[in-house]
């Protein structure tokens, strides 16, 4: 399904949606979208909804980000790796069977990653502000 966004709030808020409609267990998001698009802004939503502690920052150098809280995130970002070996090497199989949210941007990069479950969000720039995202692979609240 496709929505729109105006700004980076309603953005937020439609990730805030998709944590409240996402099954129990371990679950994997694979963000795509050009620099700016509002992945991570997507992936605070999905934090505030997943009532994490502390905040959802870009994970660019460290590559990820583990916040705790209702649910456990691990927030990814692949910008950085030169391919899915990068990402086996520290330890993505490991992240899955902890069963939290695995939030994965430049999801791109890692397609050898992703087995055909996974959740896919498409965010697109539609101008300044506005934003289209679809969500593929989940139904929102």
């Amino acid at each position: 399904m496709t929505y729109y966004t105006a700004n980076e709030r309603e953005t937020e808020a439609l990730g805030r949606r998709l944590a409240a409609s996402l099954p129990p267990g371990g679950v994997v998001i694979a963000l795509y979208g050009e620099l700016g698009a509002g992945k991570t802004a997507f992936v605070r939503g999905l934090g505030q909804g997943l009532e994490v502690d502390g905040q959802v920052v870009s994970p660019t150098f460290t590559i990820v980000n583990e916040l705790y809280g209702k649910r456990e995130l691990f927030h990814f970002d692949m910008y950085r790796l030169g391919g899915a070996d990068e990402l086996f090497d520290i330890g993505w199989e490991d992240y899955l069977a902890r069963g939290g949210v695995c939030a994965v941007e430049w999801s791109e990069n890692v397609p050898e990653a992703f087995d055909g479950t996974e959740i896919r969000v498409t965010i697109r720039k539609v101008g300044d502000t506005a934003r289209e995202i679809t969500i593929e692979g989940a139904e929102l609240c």
